[in-house]
Parts: C-alpha cells; structure tokens; sequence
C-alpha cells in the first residue's frame, strides 16, 4: 500500500522487527494481520518486499478500530501453529477524576475510578519530593506490560499525537488507565509525562500545575526503566522548560538520543532546547533530524517555522506557517507563531485575529477575554488603547496564578512603567515562567536596565547547572 504524507505522524518503525514490538507480538503475526486484517504497513519504494516501514499513529488508529486481534502464541490450533483470540475494548475512555480543564465526568464513571485514580497520583507524588525528587533502582530488565496496559497505552498515544486539549484529557485518561493496570509500567508513566508537559502549552492547565506533574511521572518512568530513551527525553524536556536545569536536560536528551537515535521526540525536543539557549545553528540540525524522520508531523513544521523566523529566513517562515494554517488549521501553536511574526511585523489586526484563535481551539477563556479587550481598545485607541485594555485583565489573573506575569511585564514595559515591569519579570523568575527562556531579543526598553541584567544574568547561571 502507499503512503499519504498527509495523512501520516507518530514515530515511524522501519522493520517488521520494529512493528512487531510495537505491538509486543511475533513477525509472523503481523505479517499475518497484514494479509488478512489491513494493517497499516508502507512498502519502500524500489525495495524488496521486506523492506517495509509503518507509523505508530496508524497502528494506533487501526488497533482502535479492531474488534479482535489473534496471535500466534497460545493453544495449538489444527495445524499444530498456537493461536489465541484477543479481544480488544473498544469503548470510549473512561474519565478521570474532576480537575482538569474541560471536564464533564458523570457520577457513575467518577465512583468506579476514583479510589484507582487517586492511588495512581499518590503513586506519583511518593516517588517524587519537589523539584529534585527522591531517586529509586530501576529495574533489572525492562518490564514487558500485560496486554490490557498496553492497548490502554497505544490508545494514549493515539489521542496524545493529536494536541488538542480534549484529546490530551483523553490521553491521560488512557495512560492513567495503564499504570492502574501495570503500575510498573515505565511507558505509561512517560505518556503522562509527556501529555502534562503539553497541556501547559495546548490546553489551558497553568504551567505551574502541569509541569510538577510531568516531573513526578518522568522521573518515576526513569526509575522503573533506565534504558527508556523516551523516559530521559520526557525527564530532558521538563528539567529543562520547568526546573531550568540546561546542563542536566541536555545529558538526558543526550541520553536518550544514545539510546534510540531513531526517537523523533528526542530530536524535536533537544531542538527547542537549543532554540531557548539561542544555539540556533544546532536546533535547526536537530529540528532538520526530526523533519527527516517524520516529514509530516505538523508540530515539527511549526516549530521549524518559528526556527526559520528568529534566524532571519522570514519568507521562509511565513510560508511554511501559513502552508500549515490552511491545511491543519486546528494546530494551535501555528497559529501563536503567526501571531508572534505579525506583531513583529507590525500587522497588528492580524496577529490579534492569530491570537483569537489560539485561544478558541486551546479552550482558554481567559485568553478570549482578553482577546475581547485587546481589540476593543485597539480599534478604538490603536496600541495605547489595547495596552490600557487588556493590563487589568493579565494583571488579575496574573495575581491569581492563573496567567503569564511575564505578559504583565511586557505590557507594563510598553507603557513605560519600569518599576512595575521589573517586580513582575521577578515574579515571572520565582514562578520559573518558561517565557524569560524563551524571550528572543529581551525586552527593549529595559534591555539596558541594571536591574533587568542582573535578573537575566541570575537566569543564565541557572540555566547552566
């Protein structure tokens, strides 16, 4: 069969060794469910017939939909091969607990998995004393998850490639689901790692909230199973976006590119991080890596897209980015890059409209409400009018914790209003906002303010450690 590079993502696997693993089955029974039941394999052109390649999101998608999957591996059938009928639910996920944004969890679904649910988070707090957390003996071998654990977490992964807020909830459901089943499984602790440190991003769950949980469940992952490449990629990317510990992210991206340098979330990843260290010339290798391996993941393009824009190929950006928009226009980030490079351009209405957005496929009220007054006083005062609208709004939730102290800042910075810029970019430190790593160039009219240097300098010797 061929492949649709519009249509495929996920990690790709290159063998039918590879996609036997995937599933935790012999060659021969793939190959069998091939022939018989459609399972999603590519041929390489040109190659030979075993040359063959398949991606871990159609695997997902297709095990999804089968009512049954047979293996090779149980009671004789009567040609002496051993064969066993597996059922394989298909019902919707079941909910977790109330807490997460967007939630609306019957009373049914919430007293079945309450009790479960709320071991599993005592699980992960125990194995875990705040940011530095209490480190425990992997396990001697890695562990092999019971069927149940895994078809729980192959549909995690499905709903997890999707970055959506609804479907990153469904995901979590599904690898909470998995640990309940096998608390020992490594991977699922990694699914729940890596759908918090995107919540925080596509999903309105506050940074603050999202992060020390995406710690707690790497950190467990890497306990149970140190030879998990994609255990020390999750732990990377938190260490690195949450605790600002650079030299300890980049010797677990490392780490895990050692491990597996097929991983395309490794590579990705150490982009970004090379990216918030402003070593653009080595993100874009490791960004190029991970286009490579999975040409058509949107979220590699969009981040290339804003790669391109901060190194100076704005032509290039802006027609990826907006390539992306009109084919994938439910992808949130593109659409907060575009409203990043509009602004700078200063294509004000459009990087509002960009904005909006954003803010209506991430579910995020507060961010709508100020979507609402930015274009109010913009249409009725230009940018004075859209500063003095929206301050009030970042300014309270802000203070509440629930938003950016760092958009504060900036705002109070382009009113002119230094001192009240300075005491939230300190507030923006003491919460370890990821936007201080991510501001390229700083803020300008403090750019030259001793105070402002020596808050950016402290950054820098953190990010070192």
């Amino acid at each position: 069969m061929a492949a649709n590079p519009k249509s495929v993502s996920g990690e790709r696997l290159d063998s039918w060794k590879q996609i036997a693993a995937f599933f935790d089955r012999a060659e021969r029974t793939v190959k069998r469910w091939e022939n018989e039941r459609g399972l999603p394999v590519h041929r390489v052109p040109g190659g030979s017939r075993s040359a063959v390649f398949a991606y871990t999101s159609e695997l997902a998608e297709w095990l999804e939909g089968s009512k049954e999957l047979e293996t090779d591996e149980a009671s004789p059938d009567s040609n002496g091969s051993r064969r066993v009928t597996e059922t394989i639910p298909t019902e919707a996920p079941v909910s977790a607990p109330t807490g997460l944004p967007g939630r609306n969890v019957s009373a049914i679904r919430v007293a079945a998995w309450t009790a479960p649910l709320a071991l599993v988070a005592g699980l992960i707090l125990v194995f875990s004393v705040g940011r530095s957390g209490l480190h425990f003996k992997a396990l001697a071998s890695p562990h092999v998850p019971n069927a149940e654990a895994q078809d729980l977490y192959l549909k995690g992964r499905y709903f997890w490639e999707r970055r959506t807020p609804d479907d990153l909830n469904k995901a979590i459901d599904y690898f909470t689901q998995a640990i309940v089943h096998d608390p020992i499984d490594a991977q699922a602790y990694v699914g729940l790692a890596d759908c918090y440190n995107l919540l925080r991003e596509f999903g309105a769950m506050p940074p603050n909230e999202a992060y020390p949980r995406a710690l707690s469940a790497a950190q467990r992952a890497v306990e149970l199973d140190d030879s998990s490449a994609e255990a020390h990629n999750s732990l990377a990317f938190v260490s690195f976006w949450w605790s600002w510990r650079g030299s300890t992210a980049e010797r677990e991206f490392k780490r895990a590119l050692e491990l597996n340098p097929g991983l395309v979330r490794a590579h990705h990843w150490y982009a970004t991080y090379l990216m918030g260290l402003h070593r653009y010339s080595e993100a874009l290798d490791q960004m190029n890596q991970a286009q490579r391996l999975e040409p058509s993941s949107t979220a590699i393009l969009a981040d290339k897209g804003l790669l391109l824009y901060i190194v100076g190929r704005h032509a290039e950006a802006i027609s990826l980015l907006t390539q992306l928009e009109s084919t994938q226009p439910s992808f949130s980030s593109v659409h907060d890059y575009l409203g990043r490079i509009y602004w700078d351009q200063r294509d004000y209405r459009r990087a509002l409209a960009e904005w909006r957005s954003m803010a209506e496929l991430r579910h995020d009220k507060a961010g709508l409400t100020i979507a609402d007054a930015r274009e109010k006083g913009f249409a009725a005062r230009g940018l004075r009018g859209l500063y003095d609208a929206q301050l009030p709004l970042q300014k309270e939730l802000a203070d509440r914790g629930s938003a950016s102290a760092y958009q504060v800042a900036v705002t109070y910075a382009a009113q002119g209003n230094r001192l009240e810029s300075l005491a939230y970019l300190q507030t923006a430190f003491d919460r370890h906002e990821d936007s201080l790593v991510t501001a390229d160039p700083p803020i300008p009219s403090l750019e030259n303010d001793p105070q402002y240097q020596k808050l950016r300098a402290k950054l820098t010797q953190l990010l070192a450690r």
